[in-house]
């Protein structure tokens, strides 16, 4: 099927929260939003839960994420690039 024809799937830009499942990890979303009576921005956030095939992503790392098929009782997305690693403190 081409591209075109393709429905377009949703994004989401978020930071991994945890990363203590195996092939999942918890991506928290922010947005701002207007208030419909006092037109002040409201910061909203969302957790969802991610795909990650590979073990990727850890806690702190800035990802990219991609509606998909659902994966299992609450995994409707995947991790599809990781856009900035965290900071990470050497172990001694």
């Amino acid at each position: 099927m081409s591209e075109s024809k393709r429905a377009h799937r949703k994004e989401r830009v978020g930071v991994v929260v945890s990363d203590k499942m195996d092939k999942t990890r918890v991506v928290v979303v922010d947005r701002l939003m207007q208030h419909p009576k006092y037109k002040k921005y409201v910061r909203r956030r969302k957790k969802f839960y991610a795909h990650d095939e590979n073990n990727e992503a850890r806690e702190g790392d800035l990802v990219r994420i991609v509606e998909t098929r659902p994966l299992s009782k609450m995994k409707r997305w995947r991790i599809v690039e990781i856009l900035r690693r965290a900071k990470r403190l050497e172990e001694e």
